[in-house]
Formats: C-alpha cells, structure tokens, sequence
C-alpha cells in the first residue's frame, strides 16, 4: 500500500472510500464530518438520532455517497470517548477500517489525521499513528499459500491535511511511520516463517541482505569463533542440530565517537522441540516463533538505520536450533559460558538463557552504556502478565523507565517484575556456579537473574516476550500470527536515547 499526504479538501478529495471520525457521546458530527454530512444530505445525523452510529471504540458504519461525493463510499469510525483517545487507538481504529474496506473491494482510501488536535495528539503523531495503523493492519503472510487471496489490496491511502505550510513536516511524520510499521512487518515476517526456511543460516542471510540495504556492519561468527571465545551455552544448546549456529552482529554507526550507545540482544532459537527434556507435541509447532526476539531486534535496527538518529547501535543475534539427538545436551551436564561461569543443565528446555548468557557475555566486552535484551524466555510470564504486557526486568530504574515510556508510545504495554536478590537463591547449584532453572515459582524472574549474571554492572534491561510475541486473533493492528512486538518499543527507546 502506498500512503501520502495530501493538501486539500476531504470532501472534495476523489477514492474509492473515505475515512472521517466520530466520537462517542457526541450529539451531532463535527469538523470535516459535520461538512460530509451536509454534502450527504444530513445521512451521518440521521443515523447518530437512530442510534445507528455511537461512535464507540473501532465501530465502522459505511454509507454509499451515490454520486454526492467524488469518493464512492463514507466510512464513519468511531474513536471511543475524546479524553481517553491515544495514538494507539488511533492506529488501532484505522487498522481496522482498512482491513473492513479492503474486504469490500476498495483500492484506493483518502482519510483525515484522525485525532489530531484531541487529547494531546498533535498533527504530526496523527499521520504517524494513520500510516503505522494501515501498515500494520492490513498485514498478512502468504508466501506458502498457492490459492488466490479471497480480496486484493489496496494501492493507496491518502492523508488529507488543509494547511500546505505543514505538508514537509507531515510527510516526515508519515514516513517515520512507514519505517516502523514495515519494520515491525519485517519481524512478523521472520517469526510467521516454517522453522525450514528460517534457519540460523536464514537469519545470517536475511542480515547480510539488511546490512547491504541500509549500510549497517555485519559480523558472523561460525562454530570455530564461537569456540574461540569459549561460547559454551550456545554451543551446547546447538550440538543437538545438524543446523550450524551463528552468531550474528549489526551496527550502526550515527556518531562519530566510538562508543557504543545501546546494545540490542534477541534470542535467535529458530525452532526449540526442548531437546532432551522435549516439550509436548501439542502446538511444538509454534516452537518456529522462539526466535521473536533475533527478529525483533534484527527488524528494529533496521529501522534505526533508515531513521538515522545520532547515536552508536548494535544488534547481537545468538541464532540456534534446539533439538534432541545423540549428540545432544543433556541435563545434568556443566556447560561454561564466554565469561567463566559454569552452568548445570537441570532442563534443556531452558535453552534460551544459555545462548543469551554468551551474547550477553560477548556484548559487555563491547563496552555498551546500555543493553536491552529481548526473548520469548518463560511461559512464567505469559502466566503472570498474559498476552498483554511485556515483562520488564532490569537492574538499572531509569532505564527500565525509558524502556516503559518508549513502549506505551508505541502502545505496546510493559510491566516491570521484581528483581530481589534473595531469588537468586533459586538458580544456586550443587556442581556449578550457577544452573538453568530456578524451580517452578517465580520462572520468570529466576531466568531474569540468571542473565543478569552475565551483564556485569551495564545498565540492563531484559524484555521477556513470551506472551506478546503472537497474537490468536485479530485485535486493532494485531492481525493473528506474529505481532512483531517490541520492535517500534526498541526504536523509540534508541530515538529518545539520541535526543538526550
């Protein structure tokens, strides 16, 4: 789909369908609504006095204009009560009126910035939250599908803005939203693909093809490397898989200095059967998705990259299978990570922490003033928060607070979990320093500790995203599969960065 901003009149504006707002509790329609009502022969108020339109949250009501208007159909949507709108909600209603329309046929859309100038939404974060809305919603993947899709696309969608002396500044809110809803595909893309075609040398490649795009630096480490440094964990977890493991890092250099501002972590696992302590075969299958936060954090710097703030980034993949053969890692085994420390394996299903533990390990050799790690970790914390809040660990409260402000402006929510010492109790071992799981209480935050083992005293933030990272159904710009979260939460975390 194409988005552009346009100067000019929606009512005077010609396409298949337009979009205008309504907000509920009102009486009678206002503004640019108010003016396509008139033209429409007072349709959208006879409909407001029916009851008909309420103008609640994501309600859509279609009126045929049957030659009034130079666009075929009206779309009334209703943005819920005017004090509790946000840019989320925003992005969530266009999302989906685009996807209603897109089932009635309709190819080309024009809309007003819904929301502008209510509840704090200024011009700019209109368009963005209109461009990352349709983008986001209209989503699907199909690339093994050999059928037809039951309804085309649609090719275009106008932003319609009146005031020409605003129009740079409007397509650059556009465009920024372009970067983050593609990026945000890229990463729903990654994590929706069968385990078969995103392979650790998959990844590698879909890397090596984001570094030539957008002028990033790519190193790849291979086994030989890996057991160079001493990578244990993510040699051990790969041992099982005919699969060779990488070790894949970007960075983006926006600033002359050669520190490195934030270190971006995501746990590559592209398919985790538990290996020797093997999970269920009911849904193993979504297992292909253990490697949302590789994705996550691949897609994001991505976007950094087109976005071009001031500031040094890197993005450090550790990308594996988890498999079970006679080769396989076993519990009760001690691995040793890139730092030193020897872990016992109680579960290999506990996978995700041993690679992280020697990305982590590798990325505070870096020197980074900040690492925000990212991983589908614990089923622990999609009991504990469910499939709406990411789980935020750390060990540094201002940037947990940065991390948490950059996630609600995206609308993507994060709740912070306890990080006292005394559950580190849980993780201490008989015949090692450490061993990979803590016992069934408190999962989430034990694996939590267990990383932070390996981050030194660096400003660290862990994102587990074990209950946001896919989506069952259809809600606002979640389209089901893959959600890539947190990839607009991570640029926003790094914009803000650049600024201060």
């Amino acid at each position: 789909m194409e988005i552009k901003v346009i100067v000019g009149d929606i009512i005077k504006t010609k396409a298949d369908a337009i979009i205008v707002p309504f907000f509920e509790g009102m009486e009678h329609p206002e503004g640019d609504t108010a003016a396509i009502d008139k033209a429409l022969d007072g349709a959208i108020s006879q409909l407001i006095s029916q009851d008909e339109i309420k103008g609640k949250l994501n309600e859509i009501t279609i009126i045929h204009s049957l030659g009034k208007l130079p666009a075929a159909r009206v779309v009334v949507v209703g943005l819920g009560k005017q004090q509790s709108l946000s840019q989320d909600k925003v992005s969530g209603v266009v999302a989906e009126a685009c996807r209603f329309l897109r089932q009635k046929g309709v190819n080309s859309i024009a809309t007003v910035a819904q929301g502008a100038g209510i509840s704090g939404i200024n011009l700019e974060s209109a368009v963005r939250a209109v461009t990352e809305g349709a983008l986001l919603g209209v989503y699907s993947f199909r690339r093994h599908i050999t059928k037809e899709a039951e309804y085309g696309e649609i090719k275009e969608l106008a932003i319609v803005g009146t005031d020409g002396t605003k129009l740079p500044r409007l397509e650059q809110a556009c465009y920024e939203g372009k970067v983050l809803a593609e990026a945000t595909n890229l990463a729903r893309d990654m994590v929706n693909e069968p385990a078969n075609h995103m392979t650790p040398s998959n990844m590698a490649e879909i890397a090596a093809n984001l570094a030539e795009s957008y002028r990033l630096e790519l190193s790849i480490f291979e086994q030989e490397k890996m057991q160079e440094l001493g990578m244990g964990g993510l040699l051990g977890v790969s041992q099982g898989s005919r699969q060779l493991p990488k070790l894949i890092i970007l960075h983006y250099k926006g600033d002359d200095s050669t520190q490195l501002n934030v270190a971006l972590v995501g746990k590559g696992v592209t398919f985790d059967s538990g290996g020797i302590s093997i999970k269920p075969s009911e849904r193993m299958g979504e297992m292909k998705g253990d490697m949302a936060g590789g994705a996550a954090v691949m897609a994001a710097i991505s976007a950094i990259a087109r976005l071009k703030p001031k500031i040094n980034v890197a993005a450090i993949i550790p990308a594996t299978e988890n498999l079970p053969d006679g080769n396989a890692l076993k519990p009760g085994d001690v691995l040793t990570a890139m730092n030193g420390k020897t872990i016992e394996i109680i579960s290999t299903d506990a996978e995700g922490r041993l690679i992280l533990a020697d990305a982590l390990s590798y990325t505070n050799k870096l020197d980074a003033k900040h690492i925000i790690d990212v991983a589908t970790l614990t089923g622990a914390c999609q009991i504990a928060l469910g499939t709406l809040c990411t789980g935020a660990f750390g060990n540094n409260q201002e940037l947990i607070n940065k991390v948490i402000a950059a996630g609600n402006e995206a609308g993507e929510p994060i709740w912070q979990m306890p990080m006292y010492e005394e559950y580190k109790e849980q993780n201490k071992s008989d015949v090692a320093d450490i061993k990979n799981v803590g016992g069934r209480s408190a999962g989430a935050i034990t694996a939590a500790q267990f990383l932070a083992e390996f981050v030194g005293d660096t400003p660290w933030v862990h994102l587990d995203i074990a209950g946001t990272s896919e989506s069952e159904k259809e809600r606002a710009y979640l389209v089901k599969g893959a959600t890539g979260v947190p990839v607009r939460t991570l640029v926003n975390l790094v914009l803000s960065l650049a600024k201060s």
